[in-house]
């Protein structure tokens, strides 16, 4: 009687701790552990007078881009009313990072003291937060749940090798212009290049001779 009774019971505790109508994230194969994306800015005011700036400041804009450890992942702006006359020489700044500067500054906080133009880093990063994630057990797992940790490892890869995270989030829109060049120069790679395996296998030992 008792061996009959052992699966009713076991039904009905599971079902006692499941919360009619609530929404089961992990019961798909996609993970709950997402990258997720944050966005800050830093923002210096340069001396350019006329628009022009001075070889001094040319020298601490280099400096603080190399402070912030510029690179993919952030966006350049210049704004003020030279922005125009000195975005040329920032850019060639920011050329030496591979960056380039963008229109269309940003709102910061304050305004643009007169004679002076504001150069703006908006930094966007991607990462998968409270990973590695062994909260849940594995076992028991009477909903055919995923693991808790489930994603962690793949998408804390992607998020840290894009180059750009915001394409994570959203695709890049086309510019209209199709190159077939570029849609084959993955193609033509592969096709040049020679087989790694065309000198046949090489007789090698992991083991160190013996004096």
């Amino acid at each position: 009687m008792f061996r009959k009774l052992l699966p009713a019971l076991l039904a009905s505790a599971v079902a006692g701790c499941m919360t009619p109508g609530a929404p089961l994230a992990d019961r798909g194969v996609e993970s709950v552990n997402q990258p997720v994306l944050t966005q800050s800015s830093f923002v210096v005011d340069m001396a350019a007078p006329g628009g022009v700036l001075p070889p001094s400041e040319v020298t601490r804009l280099d400096s603080w881009f190399q402070s912030l450890g510029l690179g993919y992942g952030d966006s350049i702006y210049v704004d003020g009313a030279y922005s125009d006359t000195a975005r040329a020489q920032v850019a060639d700044v920011a050329g030496k990072y591979g960056m380039m500067v963008l229109p269309a500054a940003p709102v910061t906080a304050g305004m643009v003291p007169e004679g002076t133009v504001r150069v703006v880093v908006s930094r966007t990063r991607a990462e998968v937060a409270g990973c590695p994630n062994w909260t849940v057990p594995s076992q028991p797992n009477f909903e055919n749940r995923s693991m808790s940790n489930y994603g962690c490892a793949v998408n804390s890869n992607l998020a840290a090798m894009v180059a750009d995270p915001r394409d994570l989030f959203h695709g890049r829109e086309g510019t209209g212009v199709g190159d077939a060049d570029t849609a084959a120069k993955a193609v033509d790679f592969y096709r040049r290049s020679a087989p790694t395996g065309k000198e046949g296998l090489k007789d090698m030992s992991t083991k160190k001779d013996k004096q």
